[in-house]
């Protein structure tokens, strides 16, 4: 559920991967003594480097499991193969299509390499709807080449994978069952899966794998989290229907997506309609009334009848989303990225660009901590390394959209004032420019103080034109 909803990032830059060292032994040597001095001197700096490390030299490079086959597993494989560890890539279903917006920033497309025929749209206008349908048109503060990045996540997803497996990733189509965890500080983890390509009727094909660490990018119902009691979080469910539509329809939606608010379509998130490639995503999700999932689908299918009327229903999704971090993001030697990690911001549901993002900074985390694969690393590296500077970058910018969200989502009152300040240039300049570069936008001081009193003017306006909810009486 990817949107542009108020979004504050630092800017990244990805580092080069560190070159391959070649550890070598040659000795020429004119009789056996010297090589036995050779050899004594070789082992000797051997061992002081070892302890220079701080970690278990080994014979040979890392071999790192990477659970999860999306785009946060997808970026951490492409980064530990490039490097020249051995990477395995366990995905269940390498078709899959999550229900998600889509959204990406412009900045993940050059700074992940995208192709062109990988986005569907360039949306360069979004159309934000209230409770009361109250309209208001967002996106003119954008440059001529900017735009909204639109998705398929079966596209998005396979690509990114199959340009791990062009570095070198192994990927297995299977299904991670179990996982046996080390009895000794040194000894490997041993993965239990079902090979789906080599299984047959009424043979679940069990085999098993050793590694040296393990990357959970599994999702939000991810096996490795549970396998090391990483805790759980709260999630949302997230429902959408892909709906084709008549072409003079779909021709209003060609640059354009759409966001709608109001108890009728989410109690506490909001619906969207986002175009595909030869369809729309219409969509809804909700943390605190799950059940009613359904409910709030038809709400929003209702609020948009007239824009989709004519439509066939291609495909309908659903998944969790989580709404906040795990306790435990590393034990041991494994780490958990994107979904399985909880990283996706509230108030826009973000999760695409993050997934990615730290699917890259904790492969290239391990790689700084092993000296390119060549060290065991141990739990207290991964999180000094990877955990820390994932929450040095992006902990402001989770905190403040938790914020927004109970803000705004709130009731009908405070969803018809957002919508209100939507209006706003210079909020949608803002807004924006973080979400597309993934940079603190820095504003004005005076504009600030001016926008302050506009949302307490929003808020009070909002009282008058906001839908009652029936239901709280």
């Amino acid at each position: 559920m990817d949107s542009m909803a108020f979004i504050a990032s630092g800017a990244a830059s990805r580092p080069t991967a560190s070159s391959l060292r070649s550890s070598t032994f040659v000795c020429a040597t004119f009789g056996n003594q010297r090589m036995i001095v050779a050899a004594s001197r070789s082992l000797l700096a051997r061992k002081a480097q070892k302890s220079v490390r701080g970690a278990a030299a080994l014979d040979m490079k890392i071999r790192v499991a990477v659970v999860g086959g999306g785009p946060s597993g997808a970026c951490a494989a492409e980064i530990l193969a490039q490097a020249g560890v051995e990477t395995t890539i366990f995905e269940r279903k390498m078709d899959n299509c999550k229900p998600c917006g889509g959204a990406i920033p412009l900045c993940m497309i050059d700074e992940f390499n995208l192709p062109p025929e990988i986005i569907d749209r360039k949306v360069r206008k979004m159309k934000m709807i209230s409770p009361s349908n109250r309209e208001v048109d967002i996106g003119q503060t954008l440059a001529p080449h900017e735009y909204i990045g639109m998705t398929r996540r079966e596209v998005l997803d396979a690509y990114l994978r199959n340009r791990a497996i062009e570095y070198g990733a192994k990927a297995i189509n299977g299904l991670v069952t179990h996982i046996d965890l080390p009895k000794g500080k040194e000894d490997p983890y041993i993965i239990h899966y079902s090979d789906y390509e080599s299984s047959t009727v009424g043979d679940n094909n069990t085999k098993t794998l050793e590694f040296d660490v393990i990357i959970g990018a599994d999702g939000a119902n991810s096996r490795v989290a549970k396998a090391i009691n990483a805790g759980d979080y709260n999630y949302a469910i997230a429902f959408q229907e892909r709906i084709k539509i008549p072409d003079d329809k779909m021709k209003y939606y060609e640059e354009l997506a759409e966001m709608y608010v109001g108890d009728d379509v989410s109690p506490d998130f909001y619906a969207w309609v986002f175009p595909k490639y030869d369809h729309v995503g219409v969509g809804t999700g909700t943390v605190v009334d799950r059940p009613s999932i359904k409910k709030y689908q038809a709400g929003i299918r209702e609020r948009a009848a007239e824009k989709l009327a004519g439509g066939k229903i291609i495909k309908v999704e659903a998944h969790p989303i989580p709404e906040h971090p795990r306790p435990r993001r590393v034990v041991g030697r494994v780490a958990l990225v994107g979904d399985a990690a909880g990283y996706v911001t509230k108030c826009s549901g973000e999760g695409i660009y993050f997934a990615a993002k730290s699917g890259r900074m904790c492969a290239e985390s391990l790689l700084k901590i092993t000296n390119n694969g060549e060290n065991l690393p141990t739990e207290r590296q991964i999180k000094g390394s990877y955990i820390r500077d994932w929450d040095r970058k992006y902990w402001a910018t989770y905190k403040v959209l938790d914020i927004l969200q109970g803000v705004f989502y709130g009731n009908n009152v405070a969803r018809e004032a957002f919508v209100e300040l939507c209006e706003d240039e210079y909020v949608q300049k803002v807004t924006f420019d973080s979400y597309l570069y993934k940079t603190v936008t820095k504003g004005s001081p005076l504009q600030d103080i001016q926008l302050l009193f506009k949302t307490v003017g929003s808020f009070l306006r909002a009282n008058a034109f906001a839908p009652v909810d029936v239901n709280k009486f």
